[in-house]
């Protein structure tokens, strides 16, 4: 009994591990871009460490707005270690959305993160629902941050009358989204607008306590 008792902590520790992204065992390890990739590991192989410089860990992709002229008048840019060097073996990632005037960010999650959300300007509504259907959401101002947790639900909304700006960070250095609206469901134009009429009626309301039935309807 002892002993399966140990095996079962054994066990339970390493499915721990193996859901989490890796420690680094070295300063740094940025992506090697060249070669042919013949072997497959969870990550990306490294830079020689004698090769490795200052522009590793530095970029740019995120310091331009997105194109926020589509259907839902928004725009999502993520920098993983394939495109962001420096970011491998650090579990890291970091994401721009543009929201443009009633534009939206669909509900989605991230299987192997959770994001930290950073109002960078503007005025959005962020939320995500739990596994019981209760959903979670605040009007943010600038400065204001906000917590997914992984692999829940979550969604935002441009609420103000220009367009916001919103810088998230992800504890994994490949995240994973599951866009669970738009690949069931699908959405139309007067559908969107409903969506976003009953989120801000949510938000409006203080320390609620919704049932299912108040949920958004995607």
């Amino acid at each position: 009994m002892k002993t399966f008792l140990l095996f079962s902590i054994i066990v339970c520790n390493c499915v721990l591990i193996c859901l989490a992204d890796c420690d680094n065992l070295q300063d740094f390890c940025p992506t090697a871009t060249t070669g042919k990739q013949d072997v497959f590991i969870n990550g990306f192989p490294c830079k020689t460490p004698a090769n490795a410089t200052a522009s590793d860990f530095r970029s740019s992709k995120l310091s331009h707005a997105g194109d926020t002229d589509n259907f839902l008048r928004s725009s999502v840019t993520i920098a993983t270690a394939a495109d962001f060097l420096g970011l491998n073996t650090l579990g890291l990632s970091v994401a721009r959305t543009d929201l443009d005037v009633d534009g939206i960010v669909m509900p989605h999650s991230h299987p192997r993160a959770s994001e930290v959300f950073f109002v960078s300007k503007g005025i959005v509504i962020a939320g995500f629902i739990d596994t019981k259907n209760q959903p979670f959401q605040k009007f943010l101002k600038e400065g204001e941050v906000f917590v997914f947790p992984r692999g829940l639900l979550h969604f935002c909304l441009n609420a103000g009358y220009e367009a916001a700006v919103v810088f998230s960070v992800l504890n994994s250095q490949n995240p994973g989204v599951v866009n669970i609206a738009g690949a069931i469901f699908g959405i139309d134009q007067e559908g969107m607008h409903r969506l976003v009429k009953k989120l801000k009626n949510l938000s409006s309301v203080e320390g609620y306590g919704m049932q299912e039935s108040n949920l958004p309807l995607f």
